[in-house]
């Protein structure tokens, strides 16, 4: 819209001046040509040595990829020599007629024979005396060279006859399995590959673009048509090997994400004619949001060897810092830092859940100052490797084992408030962030070393009848405080859901491993709200695809992972290390000493309910109980709603159902609740059965 230039006010007239007509204004040019140009912004330059050569994990995995394809070759043929030689001995009477024929044609120069009767046919007298005396002057040569060999290889023979008949033998043996070599069928070989191998074609920049264009998307396709300039798509360098596979760079027309690719990418996969486990679509942190890198291996992620896990046989482990524990899709090494952090593992059954737990407990064994406490629900003893090292250990799903593990899990509870008053009663000189530090770790009398839970099928502990409330409120409590204190929670949960794996727990996990999952509820219950429609989609993953994961949490985005595989012989080796380090350490403490957690007493709802709730009342609501139980003990019932209350009271009896209660605004309504005298009734069935036993 334009405004109407007026003028200003006239002071003789006191009036405005009339209003002059707009008139069409030129249009300003944006572009402005003497704008400088920013010029080279970065500079990537390329390794001069290939990444297998600078490193030496992959230098040692490609040679000894080498020397046992060699060595398997050499074993391969060796066990078939004999009937090699026995196939060349019988077709070398066939090689010893073609060495004949060829000689033959040699010495009387067949091959210039067409082009003499060329000459004739074309009366060109000069061309053909001339290749008739070139002919004379090579069948001399070479009738010359013939009977020399001849009488050489001859009176040789009559030497080794006399001189070493088991030398001519041998001479005799080579030449028959020469002429077999030369005998044999070219279609048919006698020695073939001793491995056979499947070619893969090479990337290309126009598979790249076949391979887009099969996606659907319509502004790639349209791009591809498009050709020159292809609104925005082109490649950014080029296609190189990088690792076992190829990788491309380019920009995306405008408008698409990578994300736009991820979604497709069994699409993708059959476009470039891979299997979709070879196919991994991703952005460029340090480039714009337009950016693909498209990396194709030559076999799928399951498929390939993976390197060995560096810290198996030697090492020691820094919880406060980055630790290998997996590599990507390229075969590089992931490392995971597990201090000042919650963690959560989900995945349908038989995809290396348990198997990841273990690999972080054995990675916090190998850190002689923490404490372990594996606790195993699933009953199978998938955790049983750790036992020499382990603070705490339980293997099983009875009720002793339940509180068993409630006993252990009180223990930390307390250590937690009392770490709580550790920091805070450290000057800032020597904790000026208020949380652990690898100083204060190491620091024996403050007692701040790391501990680690790591709880297998957690959801079995949240679902018990009577302490799932309790074992609930406190690991929470160790989810949202015990990362700051040096405390490390573990879950793995094979039903990702809010009844398995509480919200309280999920919402504050900072690491998510996520295996594969059947729905987008469960991807982003592990993964986080709105994973799936980002394109993180842990459901893209198979069956086949075992120890692989997403892995959200450690740098900007979330990582395809594959976890070091570590079987349970391995395992008891790794932990025999660590125990032998714990011991020089001097931090052998609990289960590893035969030791068990004491009976304390921890979290008494029936009792907190009836302080709280006065006798002069018949009846309350649920949500009222809640927000008085947070007042009276905050560190234990913070965050409770009326769902809680109904979950911690309905194990003991006590009925809930509707009942009347006065509104803030005195009006009378209906809510869930309990009447009181149906907690007392449970008290008193509860002492009664303690004085039984």
């Amino acid at each position: 819209m334009t405004d109407t230039v007026v003028p200003p006010t006239t002071e003789a007239a006191g009036t405005p001046a009339p209003a002059v007509p707009d008139e069409p204004s030129a249009p300003v040019p944006v572009d402005n040509p003497k704008l400088p140009a920013p010029g080279v912004v970065d500079e990537k330059r390329k390794p001069i040595l290939p990444p297998w050569l600078r490193d030496r994990d992959e230098f040692g995995t490609a040679a000894k990829h080498t020397a046992g394809r060699l060595g398997y070759a050499a074993a391969y043929h060796g066990v078939r020599a004999p009937w090699y030689a026995l196939q060349l001995a019988a077709m070398s009477p066939r090689g010893a007629c073609r060495f004949i024929a060829s000689t033959n044609r040699w010495i009387w120069d067949r091959e210039a024979a067409p082009l003499r009767d060329h000459a004739v046919r074309t009366e060109d007298v000069d061309e053909y005396l001339h290749l008739a005396r070139l002919r004379g002057n090579r069948v001399r040569l070479r009738g010359l060279i013939t009977v020399v060999a001849c009488v050489f290889g001859i009176g040789f023979a009559l030497w080794l006859y006399v001189m070493a008949p088991a030398y001519l033998w041998a001479f005799a043996a080579g030449g028959v399995l020469t002429l077999g070599y030369f005998g044999q069928q070219p279609d048919a070989p006698v020695i073939g590959p001793a491995v056979m191998r499947t070619e893969l074609q090479k990337l290309t920049g126009t598979i790249v673009l076949r391979g887009l264009d099969a996606i659907g998307n319509p502004r790639i396709s349209a791009a591809i048509k498009k050709g020159g300039g292809m609104d925005g798509m082109r490649f950014t360098s080029e296609i190189v090997r990088d690792g076992p596979g190829y990788r491309a760079d380019l920009d995306l027309p405008y408008g698409v994400t990578p994300d736009d690719i991820m979604e497709k990418r069994e699409q993708l996969a059959s476009g470039l004619r891979r299997k979709v486990g070879c196919v991994w679509p991703s952005g460029d942190p340090d480039e714009h949001e337009g950016r693909l890198v498209l990396w194709v291996g030559d076999k799928p992620m399951n498929e390939t060897t993976k390197p060995a896990w560096p810290l198996l046989k030697d090492g020691r482990v820094d919880l406060f810092k980055p630790v290998v524990f997996g590599n990507d899709q390229r075969m590089r090494w992931v490392e995971v830092t597990l201090m000042f952090a919650a963690i959560v593992i989900g995945s349908i059954p038989r995809m290396g859940k348990t198997f990841l737990l273990r690999l972080l407990l054995l990675i916090a064994a190998l850190d002689p100052r923490a404490w372990i406490l594996a606790f195993d629900l699933k009953g199978t003893g998938d955790l049983g490797a750790l036992e020499p090292v382990a603070h705490r250990y339980r293997a099983g799903e009875e009720d002793e084992d339940v509180e068993y593990i409630l006993h252990a899990l009180r223990e930390v509870k307390e250590e937690l408030r009392r770490r709580a008053k550790v920091i805070k009663s450290l000057p800032r000189s020597r904790c000026p962030e208020s949380k652990v530090t690898p100083a204060l770790a190491s620091d024996k009398s403050l007692g701040l070393h790391p501990i680690v839970i790591g709880i297998d099928e957690c959801q079995v502990l949240f679902e018990h009848d009577k302490h799932g409330a309790e074992i609930e409120s406190i690991c929470t409590d160790i989810t949202k405080r015990g990362p700051a204190l040096g405390i490390v929670g573990i879950y793995a949960t094979q039903r990702p859901d809010a009844k398995s794996l509480p919200p309280g727990i999920s919402a504050n996990a900072v690491l998510r491993f996520c295996l594969k999952v059947m729905g987008h509820q469960a991807n982003d219950m592990v993964l986080g709200t709105g994973a799936y429609k980002a394109g993180i989609r842990a459901t893209m993953f198979s069956r086949r695809d075992l120890g692989i994961c997403y892995m959200a949490g450690e740098g900007d985005d979330p990582r395809i992972v594959a976890s070091a595989f570590v079987d349970a012989p391995r395992a008891e080796q790794v932990v025999a290390r660590a125990r032998k380090m714990r011991e020089e350490y001097g931090n052998i403490t609990g289960h590893a000493l035969g030791e068990g957690p004491a009976a304390t007493v921890g979290m008494d709802v029936l009792g907190d309910v009836l302080k709280v709730v006065a006798a002069s009342e018949e009846q309350v609501w649920n949500e009222r109980v809640a927000a008085r139980l947070a007042e009276l003990r905050p560190d234990v019932y913070d965050g409770w709603t009326a769902v809680n209350v109904t979950t911690a009271l309905k194990p003991w009896g006590v009925t809930i159902r509707d009942v009347w209660g006065e509104t803030d605004d005195g009006d009378k309504a209906t809510r869930r609740g309990f009447r009181r005298a149906d907690v007392v009734a449970a008290v008193t069935r509860r002492e009664a059965d303690r004085l039984a036993a």
